[in-house]
């Protein structure tokens, strides 16, 4: 097994329920005062980038204040609706069972997500992930801008090298960070890319969901 498992948070461990586009906006309207009409493409993005390119598409400018204040926002919003966001979203299957066989291996895992902080810490806590992962070695959207950015920032934190770790994410996006930073990558097919799109991006392998444990800890015991 490796010395480091690294997940991706939305789709690939959970969905919102649509909960956390709504969140978003509330957000966005909170700190700019302009009521968010349509969001930028949030798909392998972080969210210092889709706040950007939301904001240009509002004519709303994004100086350095913006984000610092948006993600206080978006986490205290994160906060206030949890119970809300247990009843609408939910772990995908095999979440928590995934997580656990990884973890009675022995091996460390933690997150590499474009959420905020404490939203990814929200919604890991309120579907019951949380006791698996190791928080403050992963990275966040405060952490930077590009995934390949925020999964060198966590093999730095961690010391661990990129050969003896594993990326798992739902997106082509998360398959082009995992190789930039020189991680194995595994893909899964549970957001809107399908398992041959996401061979075709070059993982280095694709599982279907995490509803099989014995495939899912197959493919990070590459």
């Amino acid at each position: 097994m490796p010395e480091l498992v690294l997940w991706d948070i939305d789709h690939t461990l959970m969905a919102t329920g649509g909960l956390g586009r709504e969140l978003w906006g509330a957000a966005f309207d909170q700190v700019t005062g302009v009521v968010m009409r349509e969001q930028a493409d949030v798909t392998g993005s972080t969210e210092r980038v889709i706040l950007r390119e939301t904001a240009r598409l509002h004519g709303v400018e994004c100086d350095a204040s913006l984000f610092p204040r948006f993600a206080e926002a978006l986490g205290a919003l994160h906060v206030r609706r949890a119970a809300e966001l247990r009843d609408r979203g939910h772990a995908l299957p095999g979440a928590a069972v995934a997580l656990a066989a990884i973890a009675n291996r022995g091996v460390r895992q933690s997150v590499v997500t474009g959420n905020v902080r404490v939203a990814a810490e929200v919604k890991l806590a309120v579907f019951g992930l949380d006791p698996y992962l190791d928080l403050d070695e992963g990275a966040y959207g405060e952490d930077g801008e590009e995934r390949p950015e925020l999964l060198r920032t966590t093999l730095a934190r961690t010391r661990v090298a990129p050969e003896r770790a594993v990326f798992l994410g739902d997106t082509p996006a998360d398959v082009a960070a995992g190789h930039e930073a020189g991680v194995y990558t595994v893909a899964v097919a549970t957001g809107k890319t399908p398992v041959g799109a996401l061979r075709d991006a070059g993982a280095d392998a694709v599982l279907d969901d995490l509803s099989d444990t014995t495939r899912l800890l197959a493919a990070v015991d590459h």
